[in-house]
């Protein structure tokens, strides 16, 4: 059974796509067994593709992109291993919404996972900004990943 991966932004246009492709590169790349996915707190943009800048940002970085936005959906808790916010906001927001403390458990904030991120663990909301708050997103993203690798590594040895 492969391991299950989601990303929660505020409308699944801009961070939490971004997140979603640099992760399925990733696995890829390593060949996992790691089902990954995205999805926002807020309804307002579901149907939606990802932000051009985002799209912009992931190709500039070498990643592939196709996206459309949902919102995660209080039911969908057994369905993840490891359910990432990209912010507190979205961190309460799941946290709240979750059924019991175990799937309290699974929701963790992305750059808990970069050693380097310090007390600052927000990924912060690039759409009012311009390509390089994309970038900037991108990058903090890219520094979480070899911590988030090992954590799914170890994840997928436990299973």
């Amino acid at each position: 059974m492969p391991y299950r991966v989601t990303f929660v932004c505020t409308g699944n246009i801009c961070r939490s796509p971004m997140a979603e492709w640099i992760l399925r590169h990733h696995v890829a790349e390593e060949g996992l067994d790691v089902e990954v996915d995205s999805s926002g707190t807020g309804s307002w943009h579901v149907g939606d593709d990802a932000d051009s800048r985002t799209v912009e940002a992931l190709r500039r970085a070498g990643y592939r992109s196709a996206h459309v936005a949902r919102q995660f959906e209080a039911d969908w808790f057994d369905r993840y291993d490891l359910i990432l916010a990209l912010d507190r906001g979205h961190l309460r927001a799941l946290r709240s919404m979750a059924p019991d403390e175990e799937a309290r458990g699974r929701v963790r904030l992305l750059r808990e996972f970069d050693p380097a991120a310090g007390a600052d663990l927000d990924v912060p909301d690039p759409y009012y900004g311009d390509h390089a708050d994309f970038d900037e997103v991108l990058a903090m993203v890219e520094a979480a990943m070899p911590g988030l690798l090992a954590e799914i590594r170890t994840g997928l040895k436990a299973a």
